[in-house]
């Protein structure tokens, strides 16, 4: 089964799109209470996660710890919801073999974030793993993301366009591995329509304050999941995941509804 199939099938499953970021906060104890947190995290979203993501950063900045909770945490996973690593890696092809190797092949997992701005030869070691997906920056939810990816070149297309052609390409050949994109909903104007109808993975709810609206509007049929990551792990309330996760959920469907 293809990673875009089994996605799909989760999101029919669930009636949810909600990816549960899992960014864990180093500062708020030792590894063993990280680790407790996560279970919990995992434990009480699991009915309304499309997806999990776990971020590598917050997980490396516990140092060696870190990397163990983090491969541990992969193990205890719920089989039947996609999870998609957060790396983020660009590297030269030799090298991005070994990353291909590590997340792929090591630690199982379904999808990893990759920046692209390497070239087509940087992703293929990616290209060939059935049942896996990769999701290439695009148009990230930060500022800074108009200094590069939504810059317009002289043939009047933009710098992320430049990006999805990668994705189209290994479509064209062919390729065992599904290519998504990473779109950020505070940048989103103006961008969907010229984003292939590829998954895509959409930050930027909940704390950054985007607004699912255009998402929504663009009518895509890819299995798109929105990610919320400190508005269920860190929200200034009294409810626990379980309620924050069903609330998230039930408004971006609620969002796609109308």
């Amino acid at each position: 089964m293809r990673y875009t199939e089994r996605l799909q099938q989760r999101i029919n499953k669930t009636g949810s799109r909600l990816c549960v970021g899992l960014d864990p906060r180093p500062g708020d104890g030792g590894t063993e209470f990280v680790r407790n947190f996560l279970r919990q995290v995992v434990e009480e979203t699991a009915p309304w996660a499309a997806a999990y993501k776990p971020n590598m950063a917050y997980f490396e900045a516990m140092g060696i710890e870190g990397i163990r909770l983090l491969e541990d945490l992969l193990t205890t996973m719920p089989d039947d919801v996609p999870v998609i690593l957060d790396a983020k890696r660009s590297d030269i092809g030799e090298t991005q073999k070994y990353y291909a190797q590590g997340y792929f092949g090591r630690w199982n997992v379904d999808a990893v974030t990759l920046s692209p701005f390497l070239g087509y030869d940087s992703i293929e070691p990616f290209l060939g793993w059935e049942g896996k997906g990769i999701y290439l920056l695009a148009v990230t939810s930060n500022p800074g993301s108009a200094d590069f990816q939504r810059q317009t070149l002289l043939d009047g297309r933009a710098v992320f366009e430049l990006v999805t052609a990668l994705g189209e390409r290994a479509k064209e050949e062919g390729r065992a591995t599904d290519v998504g994109y990473v779109v950020g909903l505070t940048n989103a104007a103006g961008v969907l329509e010229r984003i292939p109808d590829a998954p895509l993975l959409v930050p930027g709810l909940g704390a950054q304050g985007g607004d699912l609206a255009a998402l929504a509007a663009a009518k895509r049929r890819a299995p798109d999941v929105i990610n919320v990551s400190r508005g269920i792990l860190y929200a200034a309330d009294d409810r626990d995941f379980a309620t924050r996760a069903m609330d998230w959920a039930e408004k971006i469907t609620a969002a796609y509804a109308h």
